[in-house]
């Protein structure tokens, strides 16, 4: 079994959405041993959609679930990976028909975003065509390599889409070490309450590599 981290890094200089400096995080050292305090304490002020995170419906629904109501049980599964890095600026319905996405699949999307690291303006995204073939497919939830699965739409039409039906969306993954196939995804976002979002660490199991062990 191989396992890949395909979670982004946590630091104050981390990429951020539109490299906005609010969207940064903050780290205070509250207690250090330079004050004769034997030990070192840090508070985080962080955005809850920097770096790896998973959106709940309130996210762009008003009166949506909040992230508590995204169960663990959802989130560690099978998931496909697709590779769509091919792909210049957006992925439509016509880039998705050819895959094989069924009904209860969760899948990620690696573009050429995975193989950037500063932020691109231009990233690429699901645009609404996409969405709304995600949507009829009744898929469990997706997840993509940028920090948005959107881009300039003023209306929000994809994660509108996507969430008003109970699809989870998970934004910020690394996917440039990882191949197109099937995986184990276990996504563990912060167990935090009546809020829009949730910072996540995500890993992938690759079942059929035994590396490290002979089976998941």
């Amino acid at each position: 079994m191989r396992i890949y981290d395909i979670s982004m890094a946590i630091h104050p200089e981390m990429t951020v959405w539109k490299d906005r400096a609010e969207k940064k995080p903050e780290f205070v050292i509250t207690r250090d041993f330079e004050n004769g305090q034997g030990g070192r304490e840090t508070k985080i002020s962080i955005d809850l959609h920097t770096g790896t995170h998973i959106d709940a419906p309130l996210h762009f629904i008003e009166d949506g679930n909040t992230i508590e109501h995204t169960k663990i049980e959802q989130l560690v599964r099978p998931v496909k990976v697709f590779d769509l890095s091919h792909l210049e600026e957006r992925i439509t319905r016509k880039d998705l028909e050819g895959l094989d996405i069924q009904a209860n699949d969760f899948i990620l999307l690696k573009t050429r975003n995975s193989a950037i690291e500063e932020f691109d303006l231009n990233f690429v995204f699901v645009d609404r065509t996409g969405a709304e073939y995600l949507i009829e497919k009744r898929i469990a939830g997706v997840g993509i390599d940028s920090l948005g699965i959107e881009r300039d739409q003023t209306d929000h039409a994809t994660h509108k889409g996507l969430l008003s039906n109970n699809i989870i969306i998970i934004e910020g993954l690394r996917l440039a070490a990882v191949s197109p196939g099937e995986y184990i995804m276990v996504a563990a976002p912060l167990k935090l309450v009546n809020v829009e979002a949730a910072p996540a660490r995500i890993i992938l199991l690759d079942c059929n590599d035994n590396v490290l062990t002979k089976d998941c």
